[in-house]
């Protein structure tokens, strides 16, 4: 459907609006035509009610015998007739007559409203039941009304008399029907009138609602016409707690999703074309200048373009990590032993380079993590403690539990050269390299540290650094614990060497809080204090193990260097 024809159809607010007033006037009529059957059925009985009960003061007044308006008895049955319409107030559209066979109706001196007497199609129809028996009720149509009529016939009440006074006669009552209909009809046209009004309301008050309920769906659609391929910023407000705001809130969320991975692929796109140039220019650059008559020459210009091959599948590797960051699945969550991980960490990182090794603290505590995106971060810390570190020197590894149970906290410390105070607000960005001492340029490619704080944050968690220029740094993944259930549980931390952390508020430390780590001193240089972590607070990890006649007895590691 093309957009001019979307927009010839109706709106949601029109529809809305057709469907309540729809039902609103099925309502209304519905109602009203109940109360119309309902009350017409009433008039009809109330007609018939007041009918049978002049039909019985008629019986009763021919068997008093009687006339209460002479006081003498009764000579025939037309006698009979006259009583009862003198006594006999027609209400108001009620008409009374007397009805003789062969003989003139008899008719009332009142001032009657409705003449019976002026309707001769009434007075034939209703002349041949004068000689019955048993009283009739009938609902005669005529040409100028219609009726709903009794007649009572009154026999001979015997004895001597002419003829005339023998004959039989009958009382006629009758209602103009149609009168009694047309006024109840009138208040219908009033209701009618009424309900038509009521239908207008409810159309104006129905349009203001529908739009208001219908303002997320137009702000919805406003913010996605504004959504451009470079522009995934707009968000709709979301206001309430209701089915609009839930759908607000999902859109919102997509739109998040979005966004994350528009951005994910421009950042993918723009670090593969940043990256990938160089080694590209060094290696064409290299080729186009090799001699291919030099076999030294070939041979060196194969081990570099080898050497930029395995840089660049490095770097690739980094940046496919990096991109899938940003995906649900990039960490996945299982049940995984601590104190084991780090004992794993630690056999893995030896072979890194020739540092003592060592283990400040171990949490033997089972957590809810992805174990080997955990090893991947502490596997790419330790490979910069290694690079920034000179031989011989400490390399420790360490994980603590806090108090309450809250937090777990894993950590690399090293006796490096240090990160500046002010670089340490960007190591953690893309390509973002911190400058060694007595080296002109940066090494590697700036990726390390963004994968390792990917990670943190993948878990719920962060990164943070407490560094001393010339001094060493503490790198620690702070992370949320979430424990599983079993015996190993529980929050214990078991340190190495005989310097155990403190871990329940000892060494001047609030309860709850982990003890920071010491970096040991630089040879003729007091040790300074450790500055703020960039990233959060300073990181609460226990006191390294302490100098060397402190900890246990070296023996060598299976790749013949010394370890602790």
């Amino acid at each position: 459907m093309s957009p001019r024809a979307r927009r010839a159809g109706l709106t949601v607010r029109t529809r809305m609006l057709a469907a309540f007033l729809g039902l609103s006037a099925l309502a209304l009529l519905l109602a009203g035509g109940a109360a119309w059957f309902l009350q017409r059925g009433q008039i009809d009985a109330r007609i018939d009610e007041s009918l049978t009960r002049s039909a019985n003061e008629l019986a009763q007044l021919a068997e008093s015998g009687l006339n209460p308006v002479t006081g003498e008895p009764f000579t025939s049955a037309e006698d009979v007739v006259v009583a009862s319409i003198q006594l006999t107030v027609p209400a108001h559209n009620e008409g009374i007559l007397g009805l003789r066979e062969g003989r003139t109706p008899l008719v009332s001196q009142q001032d009657v409203r409705l003449r019976l007497e002026d309707d001769p199609q009434l007075v034939a129809a209703l002349a041949p039941l004068v000689a019955g028996d048993d009283v009739v009720l009938r609902s005669p149509r005529t040409a100028t009304a219609e009726y709903r009529a009794l007649v009572a016939p009154v026999q001979s009440l015997g004895g001597a008399g002419t003829a005339a006074d023998q004959a039989p006669a009958a009382l006629v009552l009758a209602y103009d029907r149609s009168a009694e209909h047309a006024e109840f009809a009138q208040v219908f046209r009033t209701y009618a009138v009424v309900a038509l009004g009521a239908l207008v309301l409810i159309g104006v008050v129905g349009w203001v609602v529908a739009g208001r309920l219908l303002q997320p769906i137009r702000t919805l659609s406003r913010t996605a016409q504004r959504i451009g391929d470079t522009d995934l910023s707009a968000r709709i407000p979301v206001t309430g707690n209701d089915d609009l705001s839930d759908l607000s809130r999902t859109v919102n969320g997509m739109l998040d999703r979005l966004e994350g991975s528009f951005e994910s692929q421009r950042r993918l796109i723009d670090d593969v074309g940043h990256e990938l140039r160089t080694p590209l220019t060094v290696v064409r650059g290299h080729l186009e200048l090799m001699d291919p008559r030099d076999a030294a020459d070939a041979a060196e210009t194969r081990d570099l373009a080898l050497d930029e091959l395995d840089r660049m599948n490095r770097l690739v590797d980094d940046l496919v990590t990096l991109a899938t960051a940003g995906r649900p699945d990039f960490v996945r969550p299982g049940d995984t032993d601590l104190g084991r991980l780090l004992d794993d960490v630690h056999d893995k990182v030896r072979t890194l380079g020739e540092r003592r090794w060592l283990v400040d603290a171990r949490a033997d505590v089972a957590v809810l993590a992805d174990g080997q995106r955990l090893t991947q971060a502490l596997l790419q810390l330790a490979a910069n403690a290694v690079k920034f570190s000179a031989p011989g020197s400490v390399v420790a590894l360490g994980s603590a539990v806090s108090d309450d149970g809250a937090r777990v906290r894993v950590w690399v410390r090293d006796e490096g050269v240090g990160i500046a105070t002010e670089q340490q607000e960007r190591i953690f960005e893309r390509f973002a390299q911190a400058t060694t001492p007595g080296k002109t340029h940066p090494e590697g490619a700036g990726l390390g540290l963004a994968i390792v704080a990917a990670i943190a944050e993948g878990h719920g968690g962060r990164v943070l650094v407490a560094s001393t220029p010339g001094v060493g740094s503490t790198f620690t993944l702070d992370l949320p614990l979430a424990p599983v259930a079993g015996p190993s549980s529980g929050a214990r931390a078991d340190a190495v060497g005989p310097h155990a952390p403190a871990l329940d508020g000892r060494h001047g430390q609030a309860p709850g809080a982990l003890t920071a780590p010491t970096v040991p001193s630089a040879p003729s240089a007091a040790t300074p204090s450790l500055p703020p972590p960039t990233s959060g607070p300073a990181p609460a990890v226990p006191p390294a193990v302490g100098p060397d006649d402190q900890h246990p007895p070296a023996h060598p590691a299976p790749d013949g260097r010394t370890t602790r």
